[in-house]
């Protein structure tokens, strides 16, 4: 006779465990997206197409649409198993993350991931930076592109541009995404003058660009004052010589007469005419 009782412990955590399994049944309701590859665009390169396809679908589809860098692209919402996204013209700009999403009646939401990838480009930076001695001078660049690149600061130094040398402790780098600040303390106008570089790198390229800096000396406000003064200094100069030179022949001499002289041939005339009316 077959012996009845509780079953062993490890038999009823055998069967509880296997009751909780997800059957066949939902592993098949699992959505499924076939998605395009991730990209790389190149400028004036081709157009490039993102497509999305949902093989498997939970529940009745509401809607899908795509989303880049965490934000709905307007235009792309409809109904529709297969997606797609065109990028007609390629850029920098237009590289990021792109996620097709599906909506689903009465199940979460689904998504995949397509990551578009460009090199770095460049779109703010200063051209030149003037400053005078002792102030501060602040460059910047920003610039488009994913993924987001790391900045490297460099200085011309004999021709060739090398990291920048803080030993002195006044240049200050920060960093961030896109954007990157370098800061210099206490200019020295022997010093820091020269061209400087920043440089944006990511897995898909490099670019730079150059800001010059100028540093002043401490007297260069005064400079338009001097040269003012200057110019008074060498008129008054002037007036004063013009003034020396043309009074000697403006001024009489005391030994000269004061009127013209009457010579000795009018004297005689007026006698001989003299002699002529007494002899009458």
């Amino acid at each position: 006779m077959p012996r009845s009782g509780p079953l062993p412990a490890a038999l009823s955590l055998l069967l509880v465990t296997a009751a909780l399994l997800p059957g066949p049944a939902a592993a098949q309701n699992e959505p499924r997206i076939n998605a395009s590859e991730d990209v790389v665009i190149h400028l004036y390169g081709p157009a490039v197409t993102l497509q999305c396809n949902l093989t498997t679908s939970p529940s009745p589809l509401s809607a899908s649409y795509w989303v880049k860098n965490g934000e709905e692209i307007p235009g792309t919402r409809k109904s529709s198993n297969t997606t797609e996204y065109k990028i007609l013209k390629p850029r920098a700009e237009e590289s990021g993350e792109y996620l097709c999403v599906f909506v689903f009646a009465n199940s979460p939401i689904a998504n995949a991931t397509i990551e578009v990838r460009a090199t770095p480009d460049i779109t703010g930076h200063k051209r030149s930076e003037n400053k005078n001695e002792g102030q501060e001078a602040l460059m910047y660049c920003k610039s488009v592109g994913f993924p987001h690149p790391e900045w490297v600061w460099r200085k011309k130094v004999n021709g060739v541009f090398e990291d920048i040398n803080n030993s002195s402790g006044r240049f200050f780098i920060s960093n961030k995404d896109n954007y990157t600040e370098l800061s210099i303390t206490n200019l020295q106008i022997n010093e820091d003058p020269g061209e400087y570089q920043c440089n944006a790198t990511n897995q898909v390229g490099s670019v730079s660009v150059t800001t010059i800096l100028r540093v002043r000396s401490h007297l260069a406000p005064l400079w338009p004052f001097l040269g003012i003064l200057a110019e008074i200094v060498i008129l008054v100069v002037i007036i004063v010589v013009y003034e020396k030179r043309k009074r000697p022949d403006e001024v009489p001499d005391d030994d000269e007469p004061a009127g013209p002289m009457k010579t000795n041939s009018t004297n005689n005339h007026k006698d001989k005419n003299l002699r002529q009316r007494n002899t009458n």
